[in-house]
């Protein structure tokens, strides 16, 4: 989608300093990649304490089933 925005100029130059962007596209696809990232967790932590679990339930025992190693 092509559209034309007006972008704080102090705010661009922080980012390119602070990020690998190279352009002002990469810069702002990177920016939207993480208030979508960060609006996701902060949802999923309003979530806490109103998910019930099974009893049996062994978060274990799924990571030596995947394989995982942590």
């Amino acid at each position: 989608m092509r559209t034309n925005i007006v972008l704080d100029d102090d705010l661009v130059e922080e980012a390119f300093r602070v990020t690998s962007a190279r352009t002002k596209r990469e810069l702002v696809t990177m920016a939207l990649k993480e208030l979508i990232r960060i609006k996701r967790k902060k949802n999923l932590a309003e979530l806490a304490g109103r998910i019930r679990l099974r009893g049996d339930y062994d978060h274990k025992e799924l990571r030596e089933v995947r394989g995982d190693n942590s």
